[in-house]
């Protein structure tokens, strides 16, 4: 399995505090079937993580890895908390796109864009807009999160209808974030609004990444090809490849308004 969203370099944000907890997590990850971990630090929410500063972080942990006999590899990314200059800051070369995928590399490049999670700024839809004809794809982090998504979630709707992607946080599928959140999670994916899914874990305390119990309540509700839905749209993101926009049983948007 591939995990787009996780919190795994030691001492640069809220998640791993030490190259010990980094490990720790990797192992955990490597239990349930991760092979592939993109590491996702924040950049524009508290920390200022850039792109060369991940670079080498990311290079460093893969050696750490290397040394420890993981079957992990782990590849470049941010979260990017939403911000007006965000391309004008991809342009002077501090913000990376998921697996360092670049528009001029011919394939598709992706960002992982988080939204407050009380408020939708004015400027959002403009800017993921802006950043589709710039070559650059954004997936919107843990949308379930939000509490504006959350009491009207046909905002989030009419950002995917203008092109933006959406990534649900597996811990919400499973329940750690409370039943209001994961009937909302159930709801977003009946509504066709979840492309890819991924485990935004930050230790093995709290915040791991259960990403295997994710999967089966997803085969328990949904069936095989969501599981598989999900699984090669991660793939093909880190690929910097086309994803399939509409899950396996798309509705229409009259059916969409019905389950809220």
């Amino acid at each position: 399995m591939i995990d787009i969203h996780a919190h795994i370099l030691p001492a640069v944000d809220d998640g791993s505090n030490s190259e010990n907890e980094s490990l720790l997590m990797l192992e955990a990850a490597a239990r349930e079937g991760i092979h592939t971990i993109v590491a996702t630090p924040h950049y524009n929410y508290k920390y200022t993580n850039e792109k060369t500063k991940i670079l080498a972080e990311v290079e460093k942990l893969n050696q750490i890895i290397k040394s420890n006999q993981i079957k992990i590899h782990v590849l470049p990314g941010q979260e990017v908390r939403i911000y007006g200059e965000l391309l004008a800051d991809y342009e002077a070369g501090k913000l990376l796109t998921i697996a360092n995928n670049s528009p001029d590399d011919n394939v598709s490049s992706y960002m992982l864009i988080e939204f407050p999670f009380k408020h939708i700024p004015r400027f959002a839809e403009n800017l993921l807009f802006n950043m589709e004809l710039y070559g650059i794809k954004p997936i919107i982090a843990h949308p379930e999160r939000n509490s504006v998504f959350l009491e009207n979630p046909e905002k989030l709707y009419h950002l995917v209808e203008k092109g933006a992607l959406t990534q649900l946080t597996t811990s919400s599928i499973t329940g750690y974030f409370g039943k209001n959140i994961q009937k909302f999670s159930e709801r977003l994916i009946k509504a066709d609004l979840v492309h890819t899914i991924a485990t935004d874990a930050h230790n093995v305390s709290d915040r791991g990444f259960n990403m295997s119990k994710a999967y089966e309540v997803i085969m328990k509700k949904y069936g095989a090809d969501y599981v598989l839905y999900f699984k090669e749209n991660t793939q093909l993101i880190i690929e910097g490849k086309p994803v399939e926009k509409e899950q396996p049983q798309p509705i229409t948007k009259k059916k969409f308004f019905g389950l809220f």
